[in-house]
């Protein structure tokens, strides 16, 4: 048996449990929806070469998300902790892995999550305001600082300010549905395409490849397990995981049935802003405009959501770790680890740096952070069954159905998806993010050769 975690220790702080149902599905929510939905479609679109394989693979996303939250809703009450996937693969698989998924999420995921984000937003604002692309990294930075700051005031500060950022993420996507009943209800057929990619014939590459941005749209449910040591309840965290993903599997298809009946399927592979050209066919200008401060908003609501669970891992880890210990610090007065999101924070702007001058923004952030976050959330799924075996013992007041049949098909499925991301990006592009992990290892490495010496 693997030694106690830090959660365990009695000197281990153990945060205050304050976040309701509503509240703790609202980061769940805000986690997910965002960038995803008004980036990826189109490119779903050219993978598939019917509107019938379009919804077929967004509502398989769906079911594959949705049995995702049913094994995180166990392992999120069977181990609350602020670390999230940092703890249950501490107790599945060791310190080591730990570690590493610690460094990762920290140097590559979250980061790179938030840097995406933050380049969607300014750069669906710049369809309004044309903008260059020092001007668009330099508000991408502001727009990550001051969340930062908004979050750093204490926990229920920013969660208070999610679930205002999440409904208007819902009513943007319930407006694009509006917007195709709209469409039919006046006998307007889809918009012609000036010209538009050749579809893609049906085939298990072009499929795989689909899932990857399908999955793109949906990951993030995961990232809020780390608020399961600071909902009121066990029960809270199953309810805003599952009650979360089900909310969210129903708006993408709503989404997309919408874009491929206002755009056609042509149209939307053609699109780059397809939420944007949805609106300016149905209602003009005004309809863009709208709907363009509601795709940036949801793009914001994410990075937000980011940076509230973003800097518990690391600093779980840190309190694990004496390669980390300066990041251990608690604001007990408002319930933020506020030196690791200092940090965070900091790695964030870097990457958008890096975006910025590659000139390949969201593009560079999406090819950096997949193949990780899919062999971490593959190991997570194979936790499920292990830490049943291991440790029978320990109370779980929910346990995924269908045992182990759900956990081990999740395993499989990102199993999947990390193979079909490692083949998109190329071994060159994933040397870069393998290579940030293999990092993490050099510095725990030199820090013990350091206190040995």
């Amino acid at each position: 048996m693997y030694p106690p975690t830090a959660s365990a220790s009695p000197t281990h702080h153990v945060p205050k449990r304050v976040l309701s149902t509503w509240a703790a599905a609202a980061v769940v929510v805000g986690m997910v929806i965002g960038a995803g939905i008004f980036r990826t479609p189109p490119l779903v679109a050219q993978s598939l070469g019917s509107d019938g394989g379009v919804l077929f693979a967004w509502a398989m996303g769906g079911a594959f998300a949705l049995i995702g939250a049913l094994c995180y809703a166990e392992l999120s009450a069977a181990f609350p902790d602020t670390g999230g996937d940092y703890r249950f693969l501490r107790e599945a698989f060791g310190a080591d892995a730990a570690y590493l998924f610690a460094w990762s999420r920290f140097a590559v995921i979250f980061s790179a999550s938030g840097a995406l984000l933050a380049f969607v937003g300014i750069d669906y604002l710049a369809e309004l305001v044309p903008m260059d692309t020092m001007t668009r990294a330099v508000l991408a930075g502001t727009m990550v600082i001051a969340l930062t700051v908004l979050n750093l005031q204490g926990v229920q500060i920013g969660t208070r300010a999610q679930i205002a950022m999440v409904a208007l993420d819902v009513m943007a996507l319930l407006a694009l549905g509006a917007a195709a009943l709209w469409l039919v209800s006046q006998g307007v057929s889809p918009v012609p395409p000036a010209s538009a990619p050749a579809a893609a014939p049906l085939s298990l590459g072009g499929f795989g490849q689909a899932m990857i941005f399908i999955m793109l749209a949906y990951g993030g449910f995961n990232d809020a397990s780390t608020l399961s040591a600071e909902v009121r309840t066990p029960r809270d965290m199953t309810r805003a995981l599952v009650g979360g993903m089900a909310m969210i599997t129903a708006l993408y298809m709503i989404a997309n049935w919408a874009y491929l009946r206002g755009l056609g399927h042509a149209g939307l592979a053609a699109s780059d802003a397809p939420a944007a050209a949805l609106m300016a066919f149905s209602f003009g200008q005004t309809g863009k405009t709208i709907i363009v401060i509601g795709v940036a908003v949801a793009a914001f609501s994410v990075l937000n959501a980011l940076i509230i669970v973003g800097g518990r891992t690391l600093y779980t880890a840190a309190e694990d770790e004496p390669a980390l210990a300066r990041l251990a610090e608690w604001d007990q007065s408002r319930g933020v680890p506020r030196a690791a999101i200092l940090v965070q924070t900091a790695v964030e702007l870097a990457l958008i740096a890096w975006g910025a001058a590659t000139g390949r923004g969201f593009a560079t952030m999406v090819d950096y952070l997949s193949p990780i976050y899919w062999l971490f959330l593959t190991m997570s799924g194979l936790a499920v069954v292990i830490l049943r075996r291991r440790q029978p013992l320990v109370e779980r007041p929910y346990k995924v159905p269908l045992y182990p049949v759900l956990p081990l098909l999740f395993a499989g499925s990102c199993a999947c998806v990390f193979c079909s991301s490692v083949l998109y990006v190329g071994w060159s592009g994933c040397s870069i993010s393998f290579g940030v992990m293999a990092l993490g290892l050099l510095v725990r490495t030199g820090f013990r050769k350091t206190v040995k010496g």
